[in-house]
């Protein structure tokens, strides 16, 4: 735990802090109804604050477990990565342009909330991928890893066919927008990213080749 803090203190604050919140919003409907995103009223400037603490809280535990479990996996070592100012605004920013499309989206739907961290989480994801496109990545139901640089397309494609088609209620355009802003705010933070990306792209393209 003291490496934790020490070595990645913003992601770690994050993680404490969204898992302490949650289980607080779980047995206090205020505490819920003051924290959940309302488009219909950020539109309106009213509870604007909400387009970050809405990403403080979740929906049931298999909601938190899934987005913790994912920011587990992926946000310490991207801190590592980047540097910890870097994460903390990429967490950030990323958490609230997620959000922007479903303002706009359900503006006038008064009935429409959404929470969880799943746009931030995305753009942790991605801006991991920039850095390292060659890792496996799980796919449910597929068994097996699948290199980041083929993950990173499908998971996009998949959530842009969601967004348009899906009825599960899941904002499939959080996810979406949250890992296209983890993309370009990993860029404007780091531009030699981009070819430092291509480079090891191309080794694991030629290491499939020459297999």
């Amino acid at each position: 735990m003291q490496e934790y803090l020490t070595q990645t203190p913003v992601a770690s604050l994050i993680f404490v802090i969204t898992i302490i919140t949650t289980i607080m919003a779980f047995n206090n409907e205020n505490l819920l109804n003051n924290l959940i995103l309302h488009p219909y009223s950020v539109y309106r400037k009213k509870k604007v604050y909400t387009v970050i603490t809405s990403g403080l809280i979740h929906g049931d535990w298999m909601h938190l477990l899934f987005n913790m479990f994912s920011y587990y996996f992926f946000a310490f070592t991207l801190e590592r990565m980047m540097g910890h100012w870097q994460f903390g605004l990429l967490y950030v920013v990323s958490l609230i342009l997620s959000d922007v499309p479903t303002i706009f989206k359900h503006k006038n739907d008064w009935g429409y909330r959404c929470l969880g961290a799943s746009g931030a989480v995305s753009a942790v994801i991605f801006a991991f991928i920039l850095y390292q496109p060659a890792v496996k990545m799980i796919i449910m139901p597929i068994p097996f890893g699948i290199p980041a640089i083929i993950f990173g397309p499908l998971y996009l494609l998949y959530c842009h066919y969601s967004s348009k088609h899906a009825r599960d209620n899941v904002n499939h355009d959080a996810h979406l927008y949250g890992a296209l802003s983890g993309l370009i705010i990993t860029i404007i933070l780091y531009p030699p990213i981009v070819t430092e990306f291509i480079t090891n792209a191309n080794v694991l393209i030629q290491s499939y080749l020459h297999r």
